[in-house]
Parts: C-alpha cells; structure tokens; sequence
C-alpha cells in the first residue's frame, strides 16, 4: 500500500455532526475529496454543505437533529443504516460555546444543561448508536472535536471547559472499551479558530491582540487547518492510533 492509499476514503461511509456550516461543512467537504459517502447532521438543515457535497460527486444523505435528543439520534443512525448499511467513520463535530464569559457563581443553570447537553450528552448518544453499527458492521473510525479547553482551564467558561474536558474522557474510555471491535476512537482539540463561534472575539480588538499573544504562531486557526489532523484518524494511515488526543493549536499547549 503506497502512501496515497493509506489516506483514500473510497467505498467509506462518513458521518459529521454539526455540518451545516463552519468546521463541520470543512471536514465534510474534505472527507468527500478523499472519496468518503456523506451523511451530514444538523440542529439546522444541512442543505448547503448537502449541495456543495453532491457538487463533488459524492453521494449525500442528509438528516435534521438535535443530537442532544436519544430518539433524533437514534433515528439519525437507523437512517444512516438505511442508506448505505454501515458508517465507517463518526466525525463527532456539533458543539456549542456560552452565549456569555459569565463569572460561574452567575452562571444560570440552563446555560449549564445547554452545553453539556449539546458538547458532552451530544458526542456520548452519537458515540453511543452509531458504535453500534461499527461494532455489528465490523469496526470504523471516531473523531471527537474536543478543544484545548478540555486541557487548559479557561476562566468565566466552566461550562464549555468540562464538556470539552469530558469528551476527552469519553474518548480515552471508548478507545479502551471498543478496540476489540476494531473501533479506534481519537480526539482532536483545535485552540481558537476564524469560526462564527469566535466572531465576537475577534470583533474586539484588544481581546483579538491579548489572545493572540497567547498563541506561538501569532494567529488564530482557520477550519481548513483542522483538517488533515481528521483524515489522518479518520484513514488507515492512522491503523495503530487510538486513545490519542491531537492539539491543533498553534503551539498553545507547548508552553
């Protein structure tokens, strides 16, 4: 097997959460590129990384849910089942921030449940009914987007930092569980990106500078970037890796 192959997702089924724009729409444009098939989830429809998908040849199943809700995941899995009988890959991408850098003693309750239904309960469910397909169907590959939060505390974000901090444990622990089905399970934690989700960071001037001056490459990341880390996992050229949790963050984690 030469080294283009190791990294071809041709005859693979993969599933992305939270694919309707943003990361999500990057790695699954990206999978499509390498040959995998798509089914691409969503709180809101996915019908424009649903287009750009089919605009690349590859077929594309997409299918409205909350993730945080059992019954739309399960029906999600049953759906992907039905299509095209296995998913091979779970890219576990759909997550949320705080609507607010709130002291934790004034963080409301609800706020709390939100993100960790969405970033923690989320990834569990989609872990949870799509490793079972992988375990029936012979084996496959998960990609949970964890962040350097999930590392490194982030002071007025306890919510966002322990949902992040519990898919790395979510991680590590299906890694050890479902290896003897052939299931890797990995984690990518990505620091500050140009995403829709730091908009506001990055619309602040003296907050954009001071971040920035935390980061060795001086800059935030792009989706784009994330990429490679999840098709290395994602890929047979990753074989022998599972547990691991990959930093893409500009050196942020180095010091």
């Amino acid at each position: 097997m030469d080294g283009g192959d190791l990294f071809s997702l041709d005859g693979k089924t993969a599933l992305v959460t939270g694919a309707a724009r943003g990361l999500g729409r990057e790695i699954a444009l990206g999978l499509a590129r390498y040959g995998a098939s798509l089914v691409l989830a969503d709180a809101a429809y996915p019908e424009e990384t649903s287009k750009l998908v089919e605009q690349a040849g590859t077929r594309c199943l997409a299918v409205r849910t909350d993730i945080s809700e059992e019954k739309q995941v399960k029906n999600l899995a049953e759906a992907a089942a039905a299509e095209y009988g296995h998913v091979d890959i779970l890219v576990n991408n759909a997550g949320v921030s705080q609507l607010s850098y709130t002291a934790t003693e004034d963080l409301p309750v609800d706020e709390w449940d939100r993100i960790l239904g969405i970033n923690l309960r989320g990834t569990f469910l989609a872990c949870k009914h799509i490793g079972k397909s992988m375990i029936n169907g012979g084996g496959g590959s998960i990609v949970n987007i964890a962040s350097t939060a999930a590392i490194t505390g982030v002071p007025r974000a306890p919510a966002y930092c322990a949902s992040k901090s519990g898919v790395v444990l979510l991680t590590k622990t299906l890694a050890l569980e479902w290896a003897r089905h052939n299931i890797r399970v990995n984690a990518i934690a990505p620091h500050y990106l140009e995403t829709d989700l730091t908009k506001g960071l990055r619309g602040s001037e003296k907050v954009h500078e001071a971040l920035i001056r935390q980061i060795p490459l001086g800059r935030f990341g792009k989706t784009s970037e994330i990429f490679g880390a999840v098709l290395y996992l994602a890929s047979n050229a990753s074989s022998y890796t599972t547990g691991v949790i990959i930093p893409v963050d500009g050196g942020y984690l180095a010091q």
